[in-house]
């Protein structure tokens, strides 16, 4: 079960949400840079990372699952710019979003494969994705007073190997958080930053890895096929012989034969 969009919003409202999202926030703008001219798309709750984007980018959605609730986004008398969602049949069509970030998506999601899936069926073809997650071994995986605490956390090969699944290529990954989810430690999460990066950066509470998306040629290859053919009983009697009668009631049949038909099918390229 998904946490309430209220439990989010009021967690990124406190102190330690806030560092949360300053940290994550900063990754997300070095990876992507300038968004200007794009059309992004946010799963999950991203929203408080959505902001400096929307500002440049041509379109800018936020997606909210059904079973997690919506709320009116950006605040204050804007256009609304959040939906809400069937997060394995996404309302878009295809290929229409450049950026996809996609937090709090996987980790209380039914189904994490088929969520992939779906953001690559609406992933433009040089599009890029950002997945974040608690990681397996952080103590923000622990801490129950915040949403990184709830559903599965993930490694960051259990995450590669999803990606791969959904036919989607990881580019690229880091860590963030690594102050521990106390409140006391809001004053100095700056300095938790840069000393765990380097001191102990397998302890981190977020991981985030960006792909991209993958895409096959199809080439025409033969697959068996059935394909009624039907062949006389009796073949036809040679020139200068008399054909056979046929008996008084026996019937004329046919038999059914199995014929290879071309076909397509996709085919991967071979790995190198």
């Amino acid at each position: 079960m998904r946490r309430d969009v209220l439990d989010l919003r009021a967690f990124y409202a406190a102190p330690l949400g806030r560092v949360a999202r300053e940290m994550l926030g900063r990754k997300v703008a070095e990876a992507w840079g300038d968004a200007n001219g794009l059309d992004v798309l946010g799963l999950g709750y991203a929203t408080p990372f959505l902001d400096e984007a929307r500002g440049k980018a041509r379109r800018v959605v936020a997606a909210m699952p059904a079973s997690q609730g919506v709320e009116v986004w950006p605040a204050g008398g804007e256009r609304n710019q959040a939906a809400l969602v069937e997060e394995t049949a996404l309302p878009f069509p295809n290929a229409m979003f450049d950026r996809i970030l996609a937090v709090h998506a996987l980790e209380e999601a039914d189904d994490p494969s088929a969520v992939l899936r779906e953001l690559w069926r609406v992933m433009a073809p040089s599009g890029r994705l950002i997945v974040a997650v608690a990681s397996r071994d952080g103590v923000w995986a622990r801490a129950e007073g915040t949403p990184f605490g709830h559903g599965r956390p993930f490694s960051r090969s259990q995450l590669e190997n999803l990606l791969r699944e959904a036919d989607l290529e990881p580019a690229g990954w880091t860590r963030a958080l690594y102050a521990p989810p106390a409140g006391f430690t809001v004053g100095w999460a700056e300095g938790f930053e840069q000393v765990g990066a380097r001191l102990w950066p397998r302890f981190a509470g977020l991981i985030l890895m960006e792909a991209v998306k993958q895409t096959f040629a199809v080439k025409p290859r033969g697959s068996r096929a059935r394909a009624r053919v039907f062949a006389p009983v009796m073949p036809p009697a040679p020139a200068g012989v008399a054909p056979v009668r046929k008996a008084p009631g026996t019937v004329r049949t046919g038999i059914l034969l199995e014929a290879v038909a071309p076909g397509p099918s996709l085919e991967s390229p071979t790995q190198p």
